[in-house]
């Protein structure tokens, strides 16, 4: 077995785990999550690329054929910080991962209500190179219209994850909301319904410095 399968293998694994504690109660939210945001968050047949934001043209021409642009952390960390001044969204997500399939187009229809409003999306997949085929069809078929990155191969995944947050295990799908000064505000681990998302995303964006009231990783 390949290093790079035995990351994958670990992060199903974990992925797994959290997927059982979290019940099918949170699963069946999320689905009806994408049920409700498939129509919206598809393109109008005829609106073209022209009404996208900027931030989704970071890495168009790779989406057809799942060929992401790598980050490990330092790269992440510098990510986080090109984008400071606005609040940040960041969704980990692979295609193998049944709830981040379900939640994603989700995360394009929040995406298209809230870049207007000066809030930032990013993706991050987990998917392995085997799967770049895969990853291809997914986006191609979501047409996320906000940038997506791949986690580079064969690093320490247990170091990526613990410098993105220390109380995060790696499973997904998760997300991470970044206050507009680049400050971690919180974290969801597993599938959420939209309504938790939004009430987030609009606390950043309504009071963004304001301290939150209980623990931070939710």
């Amino acid at each position: 077995m390949t290093p790079n399968q035995t990351i994958t293998l670990r992060r199903k694994a974990r992925t797994a785990a959290v997927i059982f504690c979290l019940g099918y109660a949170c699963f069946g939210a999320a689905l009806r999550a994408l049920h409700a945001d498939q129509t919206a968050g598809r393109p109008a047949p005829n609106a073209g690329h022209a009404v996208a934001p900027k931030t989704g043209a970071a890495n168009s021409a790779s989406k057809q054929n799942g060929e992401l642009p790598l980050i490990d952390l330092a790269g992440y960390q510098k990510l986080v910080a090109k984008y400071k001044g606005k609040p940040l969204v960041v969704n980990f997500w692979a295609t193998w991962c049944e709830p981040c399939r379900a939640e994603y187009p989700m995360l394009v229809g929040l995406a298209k209500k809230y870049e207007p409003q000066g809030v930032v999306f990013l993706g991050v997949s987990f998917d392995a190179d085997a799967d770049l085929n895969v990853v291809g069809h997914f986006l191609a078929m979501y047409r996320p219209v906000f940038p997506n990155y791949r986690q580079k191969p064969g690093i320490d995944v247990d170091a990526f994850d613990h410098g993105v947050d220390p109380a995060w295990n790696g499973a997904i799908p998760s997300t991470i909301f970044y206050k507009p000064n680049g400050e971690f505000d919180a974290q969801f681990f597993g599938t959420r319904p939209r309504a938790e998302f939004e009430k987030e995303i609009q606390s950043l964006t309504a009071n963004p410095f304001a301290p939150k009231s209980g623990t931070l990783g939710k």
